[in-house]
């Protein structure tokens, strides 16, 4: 089992859902935490909460999509001494719209924000993380582990994450990985989802806004990581869909052309 007590967490999109969820758990185990995201409003929030549970937190605003915003983070990682011990790549944008009325530039965008944005860090503190070792947790999706209608950009961006991050694993010993495969969570994704043209729905799906506990997720990510589990799904009745896809791949995709995509 890992120890998190005195370790430090860098967590990228940390102000809200997941991501939030997921640095609490990491303040109770002991663990310093370090929030990154767009909105400095809300990180400052999680960052006071996650200080009232006893820990050390700062944010940082990063745009995942800029280089240069991410080259900001790493400049101030080594100004200050901040050793990183864990990582959370949580930053990502949703899609909902069908995948020839999507514009290339969603396309580009979810990749960038989804995918590369979060290597672009990783080999950024390379360094630190071949010297010291880290443990790396992404969150996937279970879009991740097979497509799903008007996600096509999405669910490309999080199968482009288990090849990048099951690889690194096998290449570098001291680097170890935990995929983390939520179904449907009860958060404000699909809200922020993009359309084909590239602006947010606005819209709360039905499927989303029943989804599993956002807390519960955070609960089972953090004991998943812990046992340093190689993956992990996290749902409710809609990852019933992963065994399906890999063991009645006809079934699966009976369901997936008829269930609904919202």
């Amino acid at each position: 089992m890992l120890q998190f007590k005195d370790k430090t967490v860098l967590i990228t999109g940390g102000g809200t859902g997941i991501g939030e969820a997921m640095a609490y758990e990491y303040a109770k185990k002991g663990c310093h935490v370090i929030l990154t995201g767009r909105r400095a409003s809300t990180l400052e929030n999680v960052q006071k909460n996650c200080a009232a549970l006893g820990v050390k937190s700062w944010y940082k605003t990063v745009d995942m999509e800029k280089t240069e915003s991410i080259d900001e983070l790493v400049q101030w990682i080594n100004e200050n001494g901040q050793t990183i011990d864990f990582l959370l790549l949580n930053a990502g944008i949703s899609q909902r719209a069908l995948t020839l009325d999507t514009d290339i530039s969603v396309d580009r965008r979810l990749m960038e924000v989804n995918y590369f944005g979060g290597i672009y860090l990783v080999k950024s503190l390379k360094d630190m993380f071949l010297q010291r070792g880290v443990h790396i947790a992404v969150v996937s999706s279970v879009s991740g582990v097979f497509g799903f209608p008007v996600r096509s950009a999405y669910c490309a961006s999080k199968h482009a994450i288990h090849g990048f991050y099951e690889t690194i694993a096998l290449e570098y010993p001291q680097i170890k990985t935990t995929i983390l495969i939520p179904g449907r969570i009860h958060t404000d994704v699909s809200k922020n989802a993009l359309d084909g043209q590239g602006n947010a729905t606005g819209i709360m799906d039905p499927g989303q806004a029943n989804g599993y506990d956002v807390n519960k997720c955070a609960r089972v990510a953090i004991k998943a990581i812990a046992r340093c589990k190689h993956s992990k799904v996290i749902g409710g009745f809609d990852t019933i869909m992963v065994p399906f896809y890999k063991y009645i791949p006809w079934l699966f995709r009976l369901i997936a052309r008829n269930v609904s995509a919202r």
